[in-house]
């Protein structure tokens, strides 16, 4: 059989604006609902409707251009879940092309790279002798191999960007609706109230991941925003003019202040228990790529099938080396200590490592979407936090807690392509393709990517404010992960952690765990993965409720708990994914102008484009339309069910 060309100039220049264009998209997404989604499927659906302009276009190209930009959209997770910290604990004031672009560049590159430097050994052990399912993986080489998605599937991932896209600019740009449906009052000391926020984004989020997940973030919102604040508020007063504004100003003040660290406290445990219960297999797994590697130096590397050769293990090494250097650099612009910064650097390497690896095992149980990727970033940080805090105190080292988010936001960003580098291998596998050809493109979207994540941070906090307010009349991004993991550094140097509700959150996290154990135990479909329930406590109920929908729509079209496995809905999965696009990408537009007036001659070009200061009918036109895309949804997903022979 001829062997088909993988790496092609066509295919990284479209991988490589996919890689850029996708983490935009996911940036946003992040910041603002907290999760974000693999974008393999998207990507493989356009790699194939647009090299399919070319007469010598081949599946395994279109395998590399979705292998370059999944790593975007993954890198958009390690950087947003931690750089945007910073600014929240007030440690940058703003982001500054001219102070912090190279910074952030290099962190998501460099951890980016790490990522995939350390998942290389771990190709063999997880996907082929472990046998990891790697759903999103399996789920894209099914994509690429049916070609259906190139026409049919195009149409809808268009059609859905567009309805997103006009949707979120109609809200937020023109200001038609507003953009949540709540309601709140006062219950004698305490309070009762719901949310919803009205986003087609937020629903497809809850489609992909599947109604396990969706139901066990809803969950998660009901202990906190039904049973936690309710209890809470009997117990601690609310500021007087806070209580004046309205009921719901006291509830979102309880939630940012108290029950965020119940979340806190089930996503510490949510992380160590990943951490326990993959130890085992993770020893396993090292050793047999390790063991595989010995063979190949020892008999040569014609002995291996072309299908099994992996970037060169010394290759690696060296890499590593070499990646430390950038790191140690811009750890001494914040400690300006050769020693505390070569401490930094080896901490990072070793819990590098170990999450990279993690996050791969992870991935192929639950997938990308659902990588606990905040959770062993918690872990990261709260230990980084504790070791600096013990050198400030008895080594007298001048740290704070910004030090251990520079270490942490490495972390992530090397656990979030770890996971997302094994899903793309699993795909390559199946379909046959070359893995080291694969490795070297998922270098080349995390370089991509790493280019634009500053120029797109600055975009949202100008625009939006991300997760503080820097516009009156502009609700601020929430960046739950970034807020949280600032408020446990600060917390840690302060030592004003509020320990009580963190160990409630932990007690919380530890009667899932035992639930999830007992559904093990019974073979139950349904299972309660700690850390989604976490997450669902830590975010705001209005992004809870629209997950569960979506949730229940893909539940309703296609009778199982999770999509990822399920070939009957790629045209549902398609048009959630298009939802999301088009919304994320009129996000990042909308604060377009505000480049052009800061960077170009036109400083009077408009910024805003509303119509109202205020929506003039609330909500309400907003959850008609939603309601509307939400049947759309539901359409194009059972069409795929109903056309199944």
């Amino acid at each position: 059989m001829k062997q088909l060309p993988e790496i092609t100039v066509k295919a990284v220049v479209l991988g490589v604006l996919l890689s850029m264009i996708l983490a935009a998209a996911n940036a946003y997404l992040g910041l603002f609902a907290g999760l974000t989604v693999s974008a393999s499927i998207p990507a493989a659906v356009i790699s194939m409707g647009i090299l399919r302009m070319f007469r010598t276009s081949n599946i395994l190209e279109n395998n590399i251009v979705q292998t370059a930009a999944s790593a975007g959209e993954s890198l958009a997770a390690g950087v947003i879940f931690t750089i945007p910290a910073l600014l929240i604990m007030g440690y940058w004031q703003t982001f500054s092309f001219q102070d912090h672009y190279w910074i952030i560049t290099g962190i998501a590159a460099t951890g980016g790279l790490i990522g995939v430097l350390f998942t290389i050994p771990l190709r063999r052990a997880l996907i082929i002798e472990e046998g990891l399912q790697y759903p999103e993986g399996v789920a894209t080489a099914e994509v690429l191999r049916s070609g259906e998605a190139g026409g049919a599937g195009l149409k809808f991932l268009i059609q859905a960007a567009l309805i997103g896209g006009a949707f979120k600019f109609a809200a937020e740009g023109l200001r038609l609706w507003g953009g949540i449906f709540s309601g709140a009052q006062a219950v004698g000391r305490s309070f009762a109230s719901f949310q919803f926020n009205l986003s087609p984004a937020l629903i497809s989020v809850g489609y992909i991941v599947g109604l396990n997940i969706a139901a066990l973030v809803f969950a998660g919102g009901v202990i906190g925003r039904w049973i936690a604040l309710p209890i809470i508020a009997l117990n601690h007063d609310v500021p007087p003019d806070v209580l004046a504004d309205s009921a719901n100003a006291a509830v979102s003040y309880i939630h940012n202040h108290y029950v965020k660290f119940v979340g806190v406290g089930a996503m510490i445990v949510g992380g160590l228990w990943a951490l326990i219960n993959l130890r085992a297999s993770l020893v396993r797994g090292i050793k047999s790529g390790m063991d595989v590697y010995r063979n190949v130096k020892e008999k040569g590397a014609a002995s291996v099938e072309r299908t099994e050769m992996d970037t060169p293990l010394p290759w690696v090494l060296v890499a590593l080396v070499f990646s430390v250097v950038p790191i140690f650099a811009i750890y001494m612009t914040v400690v300006h200590s050769v020693v505390i910064s070569a401490l930094m650097a080896v901490f990072m390497l070793i819990a590098g490592f170990i999450f990279s690896a993690v996050a791969a095992y992870m991935a192929g149980l639950v997938g990308s979407s659902n990588n606990p990727i905040s959770g062993v970033t918690i872990a990261t940080i709260l230990s980084a936090s504790i070791l600096l805090y013990i050198l400030k105190v008895y080594g007298g080292a001048n740290v704070g807690p910004s030090a251990a988010i520079f270490i942490g936001a490495v972390v992530c960003c090397a656990a979030a392509i770890g996971g997302d580098n094994l899903q793309d291998l699993k795909a390559g596998y199946i379909l046959g393709a070359t893995p080291w050809k694969q490795q070297v493109m998922q270098g080349v979207g995390t370089i991509s990517a790493a280019f634009v994540m500053m120029p797109v941070l600055w975009l949202l906090h100008s625009r939006y404010g991300i997760g503080i307010q820097v516009n009156p009349n502009v609700t601020p991004l929430e960046a739950p992960q970034a807020t949280l993991m600032a408020n446990i550094a600060v917390g840690v140097f302060e030592q004003n952690l509020p320990w009580g509700l963190i160990m409630v959150g932990a007690m919380v996290a530890v009667a899932i765990i035992v639930l999830d154990k007992y559904l093990e135990k019974q073979g139950s479909g349904f299972r309660t993965p700690v850390l989604a329930v976490a997450v669902g406590i830590y975010l705001p109920f209005h992004l809870s409720t629209p997950i569960f929908l979506g949730g229940l729509i893909a539940y309703a079209t296609s009778g199982v708990w999770s999509l990822h496995t399920d070939k009957t809905n790629q045209s549902g999965l398609l048009f959630a994914a298009g939802l999301i696009t088009g919304e994320a990408l009129i996000g990042i537009a909308m604060a377009f102008p505000l480049m052009i007036r800061e960077f170009t001659p036109w400083k009077s070009i408009p910024t805003e484009f509303t119509l109202f200061d205020t929506a003039p009918l609330g909500p309400w036109p907003g959850v008609v339309l939603l309601a509307g895309v939400v049947y759309l949804l539901y359409k194009v997903a059972l069409r795929d069910k109903t056309n199944t022979p």
